[in-house]
Order: C-alpha cells, then structure tokens, then sequence
C-alpha cells in the first residue's frame, strides 16, 4: 500500500514576516506599551473623579451665585498674599456657569532637569469664591494622580522633550504590531474567518488555548481604536505626523500661523482692571459657552512677554475641540482679534479636537467608555502575547 502524503499548508511570506516583526517588536517594546497603555486607561475618567472629589471646592451656594463677582485682580491679590507661594499665578479659568467657582493656576516650568519633577517647579489649582473671596480649595496639581498618569503616558517621568522618543517610537512600533496581528488573525477562507470574532470554550480545558483566544480575539476588535489611538499620540509627537494631517485636510502642510497682535495703547498705563474688561466682553461675545482662560503672568508656555492678552474661550465642559480666542490690548482691554472656532479651517479644528479624540471625550461618556475598554485590551495583549511566546518556547525546550 502507498503511504498518503500529508501536505502542510504553504504559509505566505506576508504572514512570516508579519509574525517576526509582531513577535520582535512585542518582545522589544511590550513592557512600555503594557505601562503607556495602563497609565492612558486609567487617566480617561480623570474629569469625572476630580469633580466628584472635588464637589465642593468647585461649586459655590445657590444663593451667593446672585451677587455680583470680585474684580480678578482682587481675587489674585488674596490668593497670592494667603498662599505666599515663590512664583506668580500664570491664569485665571472662569466659569460662565454663576455656581462654579474660579480656577487661578500656578504653573512654572524649568528647561533643566531630566525628569518630571524636577522641570516643573510649581504645578497649582486654587479654587476660589467669586462672590466672597473665600479660597475653597488648593490642589498641588504636581503631585496628583492624574497628572502623574499623564506624564507617565507622555514621557515615562522622564524629561518632557524625551517623550517622542522614549513612548512616540515605541508606539509607531506597536502601530506596526496592530497592523501584523491583523494580518496574522485574518483567515484564508470565510469558514474559518467566522470561528475567530467569538470565544469557543466549551470543550476547551487548558489556559494556553484560553490565552491565545483573549490575545487574537480581543486584540482584533480592540485593534481598530488602538490604531487611532496611537495616531492621534503620536500627532503630539512627531512634526511630520501633524504635517500629514495638515495636508491631508487643508491641502498645506503648515497650520497658520497665530500672528501676535501688539498692543496699539501702549502708552497708556497698565491698569489690573484690564482683566475684568476683558472678561465682562468675552462673557458677552461667547454667551453660550462654557469657560474661559484669562494669561495673568503675560507669558506665553515659553516664558516670553505676550504683546496684547489672548483669552482661550472653550465651547463645551470638559473638552478642548472647539476653542474660540480673543485677543485684547493689554492696557486698554480693547478687542484686537476675534477668531471662532467656527471660522478655522479642517485642519486647524482638527488639531484642537485631536486631544479629545485621543482621551475619547470627543464622543461623550459613551466613547469614554468604549476608549476605556479598548485601553484595558490594549494593556492586556503584551501580557498575553508574552504568555504565547513562553509556552511556545517551553514547549520547544521540552523536544530538544
């Protein structure tokens, strides 16, 4: 009798390269990914637990919210006096919602030093009563949780600058593991295709096999929003991803460039009252919204001295997509500029919104939620992935 040849099935090249790279980039790069992933998860809900912590710093009584607000300079002058801290108040948020209270913000940063804590120095939130001047709480922003988690994702603690290489090229590399595990995952044929979007545990007893559906099965349904996840993460990082975007959107690959406007009144006396000029026009100009941030140090995020006094208006609570700016004389509080967002083009409100599709808030709680999840799978596939690569490679041991 003849012996019947069995013969494997020939595996494309594709799909042999595709599992080195995902196997060599997941082994390289999988503990960062693991950490980046976990610390972004984490931070999605951040809006909402502060202001449950923070409740009552936040909001002010119904029946003070009928009086009529202390001048900003005032209020800066209490804060700044009460808390005697080293540096100067860098802004003032202002809530066009009368219960809420105001947020002035300490914020200075060092160029030395090549960790986190040592190139912010100052990292402040004080929360004050508009209407009587009370300070209801002071939160050391530096030290919180949340912004730890922040900067954990951005840079691993390490220096700001060093973030688009210590987390950008780890996350271009996992870019190119979620584009590998998709070919690796996609079938030949539509029969077997069908077997691989759900669990099939009923007669399967041991945790390798279990193991291996959480990697494959999860990773292919979390796969998509990790990719556009790790896009939009790597847009802060790296110039020519932006570019691609600029292009791609508006035809040009630079944005347009913010032109400072120079205070024209410049030999008029510099008042404080100029903030609450200011702030009674934006207020009446962007009615609808929901804040305001108010430059008080006039410095720009470089330190260097700000010609006039832009107000950042924000549209929505808890998003930064759709950003209106108001540009003021720093002596007279005339407007010089008025730039709605509405007025931008595609890739100008692309970068606003950008942020806010990375944390998901740019879909409500429902795409925080759905974010969440997809972060959590995105935390478990390096740990998985390495629990099939060591069982493989005990298994291989054993037949030596």
């Amino acid at each position: 009798m003849k012996k019947k040849h069995h013969h494997t099935k020939k595996v494309s090249s594709t799909k042999k390269w595709s599992a080195k790279l995902h196997l060599w980039f997941g082994l390289s790069v999988g503990i960062i990914i693991f950490i980046v992933s976990l610390s972004g998860t984490l931070y999605v809900f951040k809006d909402e637990v502060q202001n449950s912590l923070r409740k009552e710093a936040i909001y002010v009584k119904n029946e003070e919210a009928n009086q009529k607000p202390l001048p900003i300079s005032l209020l800066r002058e209490k804060i700044t006096l009460e808390l005697n801290e080293k540096y100067p108040l860098s802004s003032v948020e202002v809530p066009l919602d009368k219960n809420k209270s105001y947020r002035f913000l300490y914020y200075e940063k060092s160029k030395k030093g090549w960790n986190y804590f040592e190139q912010v120095k100052i990292n402040k939130q004080v929360y004050i009563n508009p209407y009587t001047g009370q300070i209801l709480g002071v939160y050391n922003e530096k030290y919180d949780f949340f912004t730890i988690l922040k900067y954990i994702h951005w840079s691993l603690l390490l220096k700001s600058e060093w973030g688009p290489y210590v987390v950008g090229i780890p996350t271009v590399l996992f870019i190119i593991m979620l584009i590998t595990g998709i070919i690796l995952w996609w079938p030949k044929n539509k029969k077997a295709r069908k077997g691989r979007f759900s669990f099939h545990w009923k007669n399967v007893k041991t945790w390798k096999r279990k193991n291996y559906d959480l990697h494959n099965v999860l990773g292919f349904y979390a796969s998509f929003i990790a990719l556009l996840l790790s896009v939009t993460g790597i847009y802060f990082a790296y110039p020519y991803v932006k570019n691609t975007f600029n292009f791609a959107l508006s035809g040009t690959f630079d944005l347009p460039k913010e032109k400072e406007i120079k205070s024209p009144d410049s030999l008029m006396a510099k008042s404080d009252a100029v903030f609450d000029l200011a702030a009674a026009q934006t207020q009446q100009l962007y009615a609808g919204s929901s804040s305001f941030r108010i430059s008080l140090n006039g410095k720009n995020k470089r330190g260097k001295e700000l010609k006039s006094l832009p107000v950042t208006i924000y549209g929505q609570e808890g998003r930064f997509s759709e950003r209106n700016l108001l540009t003021f004389d720093k002596y007279s509080g005339k407007v010089l500029a008025n730039i709605p967002h509405h007025n931008l083009n595609t890739a100008e409100k692309y970068a606003n919104a950008n942020y806010d599709i990375h944390t998901g808030s740019y879909f409500g709680l429902f795409g925080k939620i759905i974010w969440f999840l997809a972060g959590l799978i995105c935390t478990s596939l390096p740990v998985t992935g390495f629990l099939i690569w060591w069982g493989k490679r005990k298994k291989q041991g054993k037949k030596i």
